[in-house]
């Protein structure tokens, strides 16, 4: 599954990091700490290798009318 945002691929990218044991797992907070706990290596591998480019900084939820 592909990124939709620049930050969200950059969380995938530190909790990929705390999975390979680069980074202290206690050092996630909300995003990436939600992916280490929820995704796969391989998930997260792919997820932070999309490419940023065309992609808009955030994406925001949609409310429910």
């Amino acid at each position: 599954m592909p990124a939709k945002s620049k930050s969200q691929q950059q969380a995938a990218g530190a909790a990929l990091s705390a999975k390979e044991g680069e980074k202290k797992v206690s050092s996630l907070k909300g995003a990436s700490k939600s992916m280490y706990d929820s995704m796969s290596k391989k998930e997260l591998k792919e997820m932070a290798s999309t490419s940023q480019s065309d992609k808009p900084k955030h994406v925001h939820k949609k409310k429910d009318s």
